[in-house]
């Protein structure tokens, strides 16, 4: 394997081809559907990740406090599982709390490349992680997940190294079940047998327990997802004014997934670069899934796409998991 690059260097490897144009795009495409939809992918601009990092914050969230504690209980299990100088990525790195806690417990794990959408949350974060951790080389990579993605060299060259994807936060929960078992096939795709895979999956609760998590007190998530709005009107010539719009989740117990719309105040018809939406007063715009798994069916999805599940870590009240997966 070549010879890592310093830390003080900090390339941004930029393999992101999503400019205004294909934002455009993809809006266009969206409001055109009898459903008016827009990618998720689109929330995490600057504002739109740290308005996640808020949620995060808030009572109502338990995802990412009950998934610290559980990576906290689990960490010695995984150190010995992962071995020393390992190589990890992480996709959709965000702001990096969890990976912190991660290189912690590791035994000298060597190479980190965080892959995130959001340029100046990634560079950011980026930062902070080399220089806290200045043993471990630093990567940090610009791009959508959703799309096969070329890693540096660090990762792809074999080694006997062994790799770890790191993937947080049931983002999973994100994709359709088709669209889960295309992004895990993908990940197996890029590791070789033996290889780890150590992802957070949100479990089937009550529904009361779901629909406050999406629907918090301080309208963090209202924020959040109405930024969606104010994205497009600060990028595009439009009429669109998103305090025409509201905020509303529920939990489809049909589906297993929490379901994010932003709703129509009134009859309008919305411009965008020339482009005109019709919306009717209570009409919606589906902005995001969030799916819910029993353990059993997890598993499943993971032995399809050729991953053995090696452990599984919960909390108490089981309302998460968190799953040590390692490629056959």
């Amino acid at each position: 394997m070549s010879e890592l690059q310093s830390n003080a260097a900090l390339p941004l490897v930029e393999h992101r081809a999503t400019p205004a144009q294909e934002f455009l795009l993809d809006v266009i495409e969206g409001f055109s559907q009898p459903q008016k939809t827009l990618p998720c992918k689109y929330f995490y601009d600057e504002r739109g990740s740290k308005l996640f990092a808020a949620i995060c914050e808030t009572e109502e969230y338990y995802i990412t406090r009950t998934e610290l504690a559980i990576l906290a209980q689990a960490l010695p299990e995984i150190a010995r599982r992962v071995g020393p100088a390992c190589d990890i990525v992480e996709f959709g790195s965000g702001a990096g709390i969890k990976i912190r806690l991660l290189l912690e417990g590791l035994h000298q794990p060597r190479c980190y490349i965080p892959l995130d959408i959001s340029s100046e949350i990634l560079e950011q974060s980026a930062a902070e992680l080399a220089g806290q951790f200045p043993g471990v080389q630093v990567v940090p990579v610009v791009g959508d997940y959703h799309k096969p993605i070329i890693l540096p060299e660090e990762f792809r060259q074999g080694s006997h190294h062994r790799k770890l994807v790191f993937f947080p936060g049931s983002t999973i929960s994100n994709f359709t079940p088709e669209e889960a078992l295309g992004f895990l096939s993908r990940i197996r795709d890029i590791l070789n047998p033996g290889d780890g895979f150590l992802i957070g999956v949100d479990c089937v609760k009550p529904a009361t327990i779901l629909n406050a998590a999406y629907n918090d007190a301080a309208g963090v998530t209202a924020a959040f997802n109405l930024n969606l709005l104010e994205r497009i009107a600060s990028t595009f010539h439009t009429n669109l004014r998103p305090q025409h719009f509201f905020h509303h989740a529920f939990f489809n117990a049909e589906q297993s997934r929490i379901e994010m719309h932003l709703v129509s105040r009134r009859d309008q018809v919305v411009e965008i670069e020339g482009h005109r939406f019709g919306f009717r007063q209570g009409e919606t715009i589906h902005t995001e899934n969030s799916y819910k798994y029993s353990l059993e069916d997890f598993n499943r999805l993971a032995l399809a796409t050729g991953f053995t599940t090696d452990q599984v870590w919960q909390d108490p009240e089981r309302l998460f998991s968190l799953h040590y997966l390692t490629a056959c």
